[in-house]
């Protein structure tokens, strides 16, 4: 019997950072897919250190018996002089996708952010939040996207993410509100949500008719209070160790899990920790991970 409604995976990103680029940066996708064999998942992500090659991808996941669930996409639909260029690159993520089998697509605008944003110079500091036309040339963008998912039998999972323009319940509340629900869905993710000033909890039940897909990451809370104190970025609180996985941080994933078997969620969630793997075996945190939650939800 599965012990969870949802199928439980596991985001490469626990071995291989990709905002810090030197957190496990001699780590195999060898060392990372045997470890997920090992741990009993059978879902990952794309990492940037899997193989490129799609026919060599496919093999070593399904030798391992592993499934590719989905692949982070980045987004520049707030500038409308983007949105036909992105458009296309979204069409091509969405094959791929679909050549993999994959049923959902992990979307984030760019555009504002610090880290990410083409059009900014590394020496700013701040989110550069949306105004009105920004927003209203986001929904338009997400919703063509969203429909380019659909054709490839995908949904677009609308990634809400510390250190962009849609971090914040609010945030979250007005995209959900200027999207179509047909086309544009809703990654949940604890940590980003907790980030980003939300009880996750909150944003769950919120918007649940909207999530197709979660992340269960947890928080370091000592380590987000220094971080704010200091006026810290984005990647400065991941280099700080602001995330972990779910029952090493002060987030309490009982009512989560609570709510996602009561709704049978029956989607994909992946553990993620997005720390400094040469800290914090990878392996050794999933696996306690793994045990909490299976814990968590036997005394539910």
């Amino acid at each position: 019997m599965k012990p969870f409604t949802f199928s439980l995976g596991i985001h490469p990103i626990n071995w291989v950072g990709e905002d810090v680029r030197e957190h496990g940066a001699d780590t195999t996708y060898e060392q990372i897919l045997d470890d997920i064999q090992r741990l009993g998942l059978t879902g990952t992500e794309m990492g940037r250190k899997y193989p490129a090659d799609t026919a060599v991808l496919r093999e070593e996941l399904g030798k391992r018996g592993i499934q590719l669930v989905s692949q982070w996409k980045s987004v520049l639909f707030s500038d409308p002089a983007y949105r036909e260029a992105e458009l296309e690159g979204y069409r091509k993520h969405a094959e791929f996708l679909q050549s993999m089998g994959s049923k959902v697509i992990s979307t984030a605008e760019v555009g504002g952010s610090l880290h990410f944003d083409p059009r900014r110079t590394p020496n700013e500091t701040e989110v550069l939040r949306l105004d009105e036309a920004g927003w209203q040339s986001l929904a338009t963008g997400l919703n063509a996207a969203g429909k380019i998912a659909a054709e490839y039998g995908l949904k677009l999972a609308y990634h809400h993410h510390g250190g962009t323009v849609v971090e914040q319940p609010e945030e979250i509340d007005k995209l959900m509100e200027l999207t179509d629900p047909a086309y544009v869905h809703l990654l949940f993710d604890t940590g980003h949500a907790y980030y980003g000033g939300a009880n996750p909890l909150d944003v769950l039940n919120k918007h649940y008719d909207r999530i197709a897909y979660i992340h269960l990451k947890d928080i370091r809370q000592s380590v987000l209070d220094e971080a704010r104190f200091e006026q810290a970025d984005f990647v400065t609180c991941i280099r700080k160790g602001v995330f972990t996985v779910p029952g090493d941080g002060c987030l309490d994933f009982a009512p989560v899990l609570q709510e996602l078997t009561a709704r049978g969620y029956n989607g994909w969630a992946m553990l993620e920790g997005e720390q400094d793997p040469a800290t914090h075996n990878p392996y050794e945190y999933a696996k306690e991970a793994i045990r909490y939650l299976t814990s968590l939800n036997k005394s539910n």
